[in-house]
């Protein structure tokens, strides 16, 4: 794992806008908030959202994010451009809607192209369904691996990254957790697929967030780590290791034996309740710097591998808290 290399997300710094635009009249620009981001020691990666974030030709707009001092780690589609897409985006009805949404994310992984990105994150939450008897099954399904199919064939170089939920906005989601984001992966049979695991969607679909990163690594690859926390009952995006400390530390060890490389990227909320996002982010990378120390003390001890040997989980929990808070005197 890149230790060094820490994302956002862009939007976070529309929080409590009138702090840093006492004038501002309107939303701020991409770039407006990119520049509140670059007052965030160490983040040196930013994802924009396409269409949303996308002001100007996007070599342009790298050009000036460098200037910043940030490097694009991807891209991620949105689709909000057409209220059709409420009711589906590849899974849509209507297959006219269903062209418009796969042309736009060919629009958009040729703009992260052109911008010097390889990564498009696709976030699919509003193909899925409400209830009983709305919709045929094995027929959203079926549109949704030809859409991935064909997005992903696009561009071959380019990595394509499903990232699951379990619902919201729709209530049902097709693709809920890992395994069957796994599924869909195995089904389409492109090298260039991999999962994002955001930590707050693996907990809410009930996963264990190190099991569901090893199933991820098994049996294809990691290609994005969102952090963030929440207590498992929705989308909270809370501030790293607010709830969940343990769970994000073992994430965080899981990921480094895999060999992922690639940025560790913030998915939290200070814009719901109106937190300082320069402050909020800055806290975000210390701990996960921090958490990262926890895990180097714990791969130095040959203790905590026996125990987990014998799943031992007294052991292990007397271990972990001993590299944590110290010993007990």
């Amino acid at each position: 794992m890149t230790a060094n290399r820490f994302a956002t997300r862009l939007n976070s710094f529309a929080s409590r806008p009138q702090a840093e635009w006492p004038d501002l009249v309107g939303k701020p620009s991409m770039l407006q908030m990119a520049a509140r981001a670059a007052k965030v020691a160490g983040l040196t990666d930013l994802d924009l959202n396409f269409p949303d974030h996308v002001e100007e030709k996007p070599a342009e707009m790298a050009q000036k994010l460098g200037d910043l001092g940030f490097s694009i780690n991807g891209f991620a589609m949105r689709y909000y451009s057409n209220p059709a897409f409420k009711l589906g985006a590849f899974t849509n009805p209507d297959a006219g809607v269903r062209r418009e949404a796969i042309d736009l994310t060919k629009a958009g992984i040729d703009a992260a192209r052109e911008a010097g990105a390889n990564l498009m994150t696709l976030w699919l939450g509003q193909d899925g369904f409400d209830y009983a008897f709305q919709a045929d099954y094995a027929t959203l399904w079926q549109h949704e691996i030809d859409g991935i199919r064909e997005v992903a064939a696009h561009d071959p170089d380019c990595l394509i990254s499903l990232e699951y939920k379990p619902n919201e906005p729709r209530s049902y989601s097709l693709m809920p957790d890992a395994a069957t984001t796994l599924l869909a992966i195995r089904e389409i049979g492109l090298p260039n697929l991999g999962v994002t695991l955001d930590f707050a969607h693996v907990l809410y679909a009930d996963e264990q967030p190190a099991f569901a990163a090893a199933l991820v690594a098994r049996h294809s690859k990691l290609l994005g780590v969102h952090l963030n926390d929440g207590y498992a009952k929705r989308d909270d995006g809370l501030m790293v290791g607010a709830v969940h400390t343990l769970q994000t530390i073992e994430l965080l060890r899981q990921i480094r034996r895999d060999g992922y490389a690639g940025a560790i990227y913030f998915d939290t909320f200070p814009d719901m309740t109106g937190l300082d996002p320069v402050h909020e982010c800055d806290v975000n990378i210390a701990t996960v710097k921090r958490m990262l120390r926890v895990v180097d003390r714990l791969e130095r001890d040959n203790r905590l591998s026996t125990a987990i040997d014998r799943q031992d989980a007294v052991a292990s929990q007397a271990i972990i808290q001993e590299a944590m808070l110290g010993p007990d005197s």
